[in-house]
Formats: C-alpha cells, structure tokens, sequence
C-alpha cells in the first residue's frame, strides 16, 4: 500500500511542477490560481512522502519519489509545453526509468 501512496505523491510532484509551468505562462489571477494550484498539489505530494517513509526506507522512498517527479516533468515539458524531444534525452529518461523500476524491486 505505502509504494500507491509513495506514486500518486510523485504523480503530485509532477502536478506541482505543471502548475509552475503553467504560472509562468498566465499573468495576473490566472497566476496566481495556478500559484495556489502548485501549493496545494506541493502540500499533497509532502503529505503523502511523509506517510510513505513511516514504512519505506527514506532513502528508497525520496529516490522514487524525485525520480516519478523527473520522469513525469519530462513528459509533461514534452507533450503540454512542447520542449524537445532528442534521442538522448529520452535514452536518458528511460534509464531513470529502469532505476526507479529497480529500486523497488530491490527494496522491501
């Protein structure tokens, strides 16, 4: 159970880091919407990595954690913000990939 709870804080991760991308775009309320966006998923992902490592090594879990928010982020600069897409880059992305799918299956 705590590894769901553990992905949908990284899931929340991502969110936060699309609120930013999308603040950066908007100008006045729309901003500041998309500011109070950013600290509610922010508040959220914490929320749920601080129940996660009452079981999870923290180390593990952190690792995970930054790692589905990396994974995520790259993906959503890819398919809503339009940024690049090189084959290293996503050589690179799917390494990340296989660590966090190796981690877990090292852990616990």
């Amino acid at each position: 159970m705590n590894w769901i709870i553990l992905t949908v804080a990284g899931l929340f991760e991502v969110a936060f880091a699309f609120c930013l991308g999308k603040a950066k775009e908007t100008s006045g309320t729309e901003m500041y919407l998309w500011y109070a966006g950013f600290l509610v998923a922010l508040t959220i992902s914490m929320s749920l990595l601080i129940k996660a490592t009452q079981t999870l090594p923290i180390g593990t879990a952190y690792a995970v954690w930054t790692g589905i928010g990396a994974v995520g982020t790259v993906l959503v600069g890819i398919f809503v913000f339009k940024e690049p897409t090189t084959f290293l880059r996503l050589l690179f992305l799917t390494t990340l990939i296989a660590s966090i799918v190796g981690l877990k299956a090292v852990s616990e």
